[in-house]
């Protein structure tokens, strides 16, 4: 597997001279200034290409090129927009650049309620609670009928949590949930919105009446017009799973489990029209065997994100060690180093710690964290070879 790393451009305070020296190969990024749904120019997209390569670096893996929300939920202008990611997916073709990772995933890309949760040693991870979730959703965002979605004992907890909550408390939640973890992904909801919350109801708003079946038919209908022009120009499309792999806010769920990877595959068949298997996503649904997924779509993934989560009986789960968890990520890596091991890969969600603490790095994407798990990845991976190489298991 080629190790790469995620990176926000020439802004980004991790730079390129320090990603070569700790044994990245591959690069992971976009172009974040274009707005979402925008014709990427063919010259910043070399420029970007000649920019990597100039430290020895190949830029493996567009992660994201945006669906527009328009497209998601079936809006009337939704095929000017599909027209523009038929153009970007030919514009990055041209230059090379043939592997591209996007979501169907509608409104919010991730939700976690803590981005600082203190481990036992010290370092901080993310963190869902289940609890403080249901809170936001029900006593801060309102929204119609969410008490429906959770357990009478949830709702009690809920209830109490109101109790003892501070203001300063709920401003940290929404700031969590709606503002850090979209705004530097999606940018539907950043700082200096006036009402994040509104803004946020308004986006759910749109999809008042997209069911299951609906968002289906809507990707179908995307992939049906951007595949062909994929496998034209040599483009791999790797939809990332849910992250978390079952609904949110009311909002349907349609990258879950496998019979929803199986469905988005077969909905047009073409070697275009891939996955990009995250193994954190995919363990934070206790549905899910990770390992069992694996070899189910090892030959269909040609983007890896390799992190893990530990599910609690609560229904929290929490960031894992990249050694431990629920996705047992050295199986996985067995399964990708025998039957697809060219395939570009990238550690995900490093934990804060020492310097990582108190710098200005997205939610999840701290340095030396991620550092940490890409050497803990790569014993892993040597491992691995070596028993490949000397077919000693």
């Amino acid at each position: 597997m080629k190790k790469c790393w995620r990176w926000f451009g020439k802004k980004d305070p991790i730079t390129l001279d320090m990603l070569r020296q700790i044994g990245v190969e591959g690069i992971v990024t976009a172009l974040h200034d274009i707005p979402n749904g925008q014709v990427w120019p063919t010259d910043m997209i070399r420029e970007v290409k000649r920019y990597i390569a100039s430290y020895g670096l190949h830029w493996a893996v567009v992660e994201s090129l945006p669906v527009v929300e328009s497209i998601k939920y079936g809006g009337k202008d939704r095929d000017k927009w599909i027209e523009n990611f038929q153009r970007n997916l030919m514009h990055l073709g041209q230059a090379g650049v043939t592997t591209v990772c996007y979501n169907f995933m509608p409104v919010i890309d991730w939700v976690r309620t803590d981005l600082h949760k203190k481990l036992d040693d010290g370092t901080q991870t993310l963190y869902f609670d289940k609890i403080r979730y249901a809170y936001f959703d029900c006593k801060i965002l309102k929204r119609k009928d969410a008490e429906k979605d959770y357990t009478p004992e949830e709702l009690t907890k809920v209830n109490a949590l109101d109790g003892t909550i501070t203001e300063e408390e709920k401003k940290e939640l929404i700031d969590t949930i709606i503002v850090k973890t979209q705004g530097f992904i999606n940018r539907s909801i950043v700082n200096g919105d006036e009402d994040p919350v509104e803004a946020f109801r308004k986006l759910l708003d749109l999809y008042e009446n997209v069911d299951e079946t609906k968002l289906r038919e809507n990707l179908k209908y995307f992939l049906q017009a951007v595949i062909p022009v994929a496998e034209k120009y040599g483009v791999r499309m790797c939809i990332h799973p849910d992250d978390p792999p079952f609904p949110v806010f009311g909002l349907p769920r349609i990258v879950s489990d496998e019979h929803d990877i199986r469905r988005v595959l077969e909905a047009v068949e073409s070697p275009s029209n891939a996955f990009a298997f995250c193994a954190g996503s995919l363990s934070a649904g206790i549905q899910n065997n990770v390992v069992e997924l694996a070899k189910a779509f090892v030959k269909n993934s040609f983007f890896v994100h390799l992190r893990s989560t530990e599910v609690l009986e609560n229904g929290d789960f929490v960031e894992a060690s990249h050694l431990g968890g629920r996705a047992n990520l050295i199986e996985v890596i067995r399964i990708f180093e025998k039957e697809n091991p060219a395939v570009p890969m990238r550690v995900d969600h490093g934990k804060l710690m020492l310097h990582d603490v108190g710098k200005e790095y997205n939610p999840g994407y701290s340095f030396l964290g991620r550092m940490f798990a890409l050497t803990q990845i790569d014993g892993m991976m040597a491992v691995v070879r070596n028993e490949i190489e000397t077919g000693i298991y």
